[in-house]
């Protein structure tokens, strides 16, 4: 059996998460029991949430041990297996965490699934047509369900999720307007995934001075907002929501490093009738065989044309997850392990 390189969560953070919260360990990969699968990685994705999970607190979801490998999806191929449903060269999608190889019990449902390559490139089955391609189906349709000719927002607009829920939108006849950071992502989000505008919270000292260039972007309100940041952007569409629009809550980036994000104008959700409504995904897996279905044809078609940022080796994942964390990728941020 082939020897594994892991990255472990050595201690927690103070504050900010620095490269010294990881360790690189190598260790020997054990036999296959009956029923198992060795999977050969090929990409880690790297994901906001993971942030979350380095904290020792309450949360949606268990905290990362300490020691342990971390958690994270992963895309790759079958290298030996004991089960009669995979065989070996199968490309498979799973949450492998950050190592080289993983041993995994394919007998328990949705630990891994086998993907087609055919029309979607094997990355991509970590993020247009994986779990944040997902997140922001469920978001759009099932917490903010647009009908034609609704504005809808989304910041972090030209990550994973903002890029498929752009695509996504346009189908449905929605006005999509994006918030990003800096003129490249938003020259992208609207030349190359269709939005019709995208604002540049960067060039903004605080959210009045960004809820004026919402107005201006979307002059008929807002009907619908995917969050992912929290704080100064989330007071700034508050400011421009239209009543009974729709908000789904999916991150709070602005506050991963633990620092509260008070809001400005908490008495809007009155006033406008909003309903604001946070998910995980995770907890919806009924749907991602029709989400999955809709966005492989999007990718497949040419109309959700997905970036991709890639640090080469398991040794650089820590250094790209502190980019990801300040918002240095250029949409999905990934780990090339081959």
């Amino acid at each position: 059996m082939p020897q594994n390189t892991q990255i472990v969560l050595d201690n927690r953070p103070v504050g900010e998460a620095t490269v010294a919260n990881f360790k690189l360990v190598t260790t020997d990969t054990p036999a296959l029991a009956e029923g198992q699968v060795l999977v050969r990685h090929h990409y880690l994705s790297l994901d906001p949430y993971m942030r979350g999970r380095m904290n020792d607190s309450k949360s949606y979801a268990a905290a990362q041990p300490l020691g342990e490998v971390m958690i994270g999806g992963t895309v790759g191929e079958v290298a030996e297996s004991r089960h009669p449903k995979f065989n070996v060269g199968d490309k498979v999608v799973g949450m492998g965490g950050w190592q080289t190889y993983s041993v995994v019990d394919a007998n328990v449902p949705g630990m891994l699934r086998r993907v087609d390559t055919t029309h979607v490139p094997l990355s991509h089955y970590l993020g247009a047509v994986g779990m944040p391609g997902v997140t922001a189906w469920y978001g759009l349709v099932k917490i903010i369900n647009p009908k034609a000719g609704e504005t809808v927002v989304i910041s972090a607009a030209t990550g994973a999720v903002g890029s498929a829920f752009g695509a996504l939108a346009k189908a449905r006849g929605c006005r999509v307007v994006g918030i990003a950071g800096g003129p490249d992502k938003c020259k992208y989000a609207v030349e190359e995934l269709g939005f019709d505008a995208c604002v540049d919270y960067k060039e903004h000292a605080d959210y009045i001075s960004l809820s004026k260039a919402l107005k201006v972007a979307c002059p008929n309100g807002i009907d619908g907002y995917f969050e992912n940041v929290g704080g100064m952007v989330l007071d700034a569409v508050l400011l421009r929501t239209n009543a009974f629009a729709r908000i789904a809550v999916c991150g709070m980036i602005a506050g991963y490093n633990g620092a509260p994000l008070p809001m400005a104008n908490p008495a809007l959700i009155l006033v406008n009738r909003l309903k604001v409504e946070g998910f995980i995904v995770s907890e919806h897996m009924e749907v991602w065989p029709e989400a999955l279905a809709e966005l492989g044809t999007l990718v497949g078609t040419g109309k959700l044309r997905p970036r991709e940022s890639v640090a080469q080796g398991l040794e650089n994942a820590p250094e790209a997850f502190m980019g990801l964390l300040k918002g240095k990728n250029f949409g999905k941020q990934l780990v090339k392990l081959v």
